[in-house]
């Protein structure tokens, strides 16, 4: 079984201050990520985190998602990957301290989008990884456009592209939203590509600086991709709820979580 797990920019950082990481969040989810390779070692697992006030506010700052063409652009440009760079130093440390065999996997260095779409990245370093039992670590990172002349992938974005080739049978989104909810506040079990068009008025954007989408976004995205791949599952779940990331790998009850499908 192959999982694609992502750890949300909003939890792991505090959105409304630049590069704030919550470092014991993401030292205890690394916990949770090992013991659950320890309970099944058998697990092929590939990790992605968002950028949260590290990138998506000095991409805010330049635009560098709509596009890359003055020199101060490109400074920007260089600026949002450094940024996105340190925090996924601080998520890799945490991984490979908790013993869990973390692979980094620069997108940029390898991602080439046509007008903000993924046309091209390497995949070969990522499958042999997974193929030694390592866990590939990617994240939302800059990345040259044959358009805009740079942009900006979110990690869900990196995961579609990855998806078609490595075919996962579930994605886990854990972010510090308890899954996707109603206009009451309550959480709506179940979402399928039959019943995404009754739950319009609840989708809303993000209230805090994200470059690359809300949670309507996300959800569109995802059931286009339950659409092309029948027996996919996406669950969307808060990570802030102790045991919760560990229970989701190992195919366990969580608590709370909007499950996504065909």
């Amino acid at each position: 079984m192959t999982v694609f797990l992502k750890l949300g920019g909003s939890l792991i950082t505090d959105k409304s201050t630049a590069e704030t990481a919550h470092l014991e969040v993401i030292e205890r989810l690394a916990e949770e990520i090992a013991g659950a390779l320890d309970e099944k070692p058998d697990l092929r697992l590939v990790i992605g985190h968002g950028s949260g006030s590290f990138g998506h506010v000095t991409a805010s700052r330049y635009g560098t998602r709509e596009g890359v063409s003055s020199d101060a652009d490109w400074r920007g440009f260089a600026s949002v990957s450094a940024s996105a760079a340190r925090l996924n130093s601080i998520v890799l440390e945490a991984l490979d301290e908790a013993n869990v065999p973390v692979f980094r996997v620069q997108p940029s260095a390898s991602a080439v989008c046509r007008d903000g779409q993924i046309v091209q990245m390497a995949l070969e370093p990522l499958q042999t990884a997974l193929d030694h039992r390592l866990v590939p670590l990617v994240y939302g990172d800059v990345a040259i456009d044959s358009v805009r002349g740079g942009t900006i992938i979110s990690t869900e974005e990196i995961f579609l592209w990855l998806a078609e080739a490595i075919r996962p049978t579930r994605i886990l989104l854990a972010g510090d939203s308890e899954g996707v909810l109603d206009r009451d506040g309550k959480i709506i079990p179940h979402i399928t590509t039959e019943t995404i068009n009754t739950h319009h008025t609840a989708l809303s954007g993000s209230a805090k600086t994200d470059v690359t989408g809300g949670m309507a976004s996300k959800v569109k995205s995802m059931l286009d991709l339950c659409e092309r791949h029948k027996n996919l599952e996406v669950i969307i779940f808060s990570g802030e709820v102790v045991g919760n990331v560990q229970n989701a790998l190992l195919g366990k009850s969580i608590r709370g979580g909007t499950r996504l499908t065909k």
